[in-house]
């Protein structure tokens, strides 16, 4: 049984191995080069990166945010919807082969290769973006690279890919069992991926662990952004390195929550639709004296690891759930 179940999907599973050991070979070539050179230059390295070192940086995250998704659509979706569609899990079955060991070693031969294949991919790119990671949580450029806990760069860093795989692997053989086709359910796999990875950082992850909160006087020096066009809406850039800010809220004089006053957006805009860097400066200083702050909530460069550790419990959980789901279906649903 192990050994036909490796056979089945052993094709896919060397194409993402070569792919994933390729990378990581070019990332162990060039990364001792990006150490040194943070080692000579600290929080500066971002502005010192050479071009294709830059490019790697952006294809390290492309790869590893791709793994888990591709092997949910071409490892998990096909893996029972292929049998189930051509009728050939009746042969196993009548091999003396349970429905339940059949599930279970189909779902821990592909589980344990998919977090092998992530994992592999997380360590290196990890590894070699480390110092820059470093640089920019150390006070570096944010405009270019993103700190460790930008969603974006938070997903292709530490064990989180791993539990990734895992999720994504048996959410695409759930799919395949309950839809019975491959091509619907490869299809499908990573439509309901993609959905719960925009789902996590947008309101679970900022509420896995409590925030930090602070308040920002607005002044003239402190980096400010308008939101829109009545400018009742601002976002300040404090000095946070490395920090992921969650939300703010604007506070009045006396402390409450409050859009700034129309005033402001008529100092703006009152004598022209691009108004100079003085008059803003201006505008700014009027906004500040009359008691107005930011406050900002975000989750500090240090919460990188207990974020890292308390989503993947989540993922694990719920790839765990789907097990059980699919045992459950196996044994009740399926004929």
């Amino acid at each position: 049984m192990i050994w036909l179940t490796w056979r089945q999907f052993r094709t896919q599973a060397a194409v993402m191995f070569a792919v994933v050991a390729a990378f990581a070979a070019a990332l162990a070539v060039t990364g001792p080069q990006l150490a040194d050179l943070y080692r000579a230059t600290g929080s500066s390295l971002a502005d010192r990166i050479s071009s294709s070192d830059q490019t790697l940086y952006y294809a390290g995250l492309m790869v590893v945010l791709a793994v888990p998704a591709v092997i949910g659509m071409f490892w998990g979706a096909p893996l029972i919807a292929r049998e189930l569609e051509t009728g050939t899990h009746h042969l196993a079955w009548n091999q003396g082969v349970t429905r339940t060991r059949w599930l279970a070693t189909k779902l821990s031969i592909g589980a344990a290769a998919a977090v092998t294949a992530a994992g592999l991919a997380a360590l290196t790119v990890s590894w070699w973006s480390s110092p820059i990671d470093r640089a920019v949580d150390g006070g570096g450029p944010t405009d270019t690279y993103f700190s460790r806990l930008d969603p974006v760069a938070f997903v292709a860093r530490g064990v989180v890919p791993v539990a990734h795989a895992a999720f994504a692997f048996v959410l695409g053989v759930a799919l395949g069992l309950v839809i019975r086709r491959t091509l619907p359910a490869m299809a499908t796999t990573p439509v309901l991926y993609a959905a719960v990875q925009l789902t996590v950082p947008m309101w679970v992850r900022p509420r896995l662990i409590s925030p930090d909160r602070t308040t920002v006087p607005i002044e003239p020096g402190i980096p400010i952004s308008i939101q829109d066009e009545s400018a009742r809406e601002i976002v300040v850039h404090p000095d946070l390195p490395g920090a992921w800010i969650t939300s703010q809220q604007t506070l009045n004089a006396a402390g409450q929550p409050s859009s700034p006053p129309s005033s402001f957006g008529d100092c703006l805009y009152g004598e022209s639709d691009i108004p100079s860097l003085q008059h803003v400066d201006r505008c700014i200083a009027d906004l500040g004296a009359q008691g107005y702050q930011q406050q900002v909530t975000y989750h500090p460069a240090g919460d990188f690891w207990a974020l890292q550790w308390a989503e993947t419990g989540i993922y694990l959980g719920l790839a765990l759930a789907l097990t059980g789901f699919c045992a459950w279906w196996i044994r009740r649903r399926l004929n």
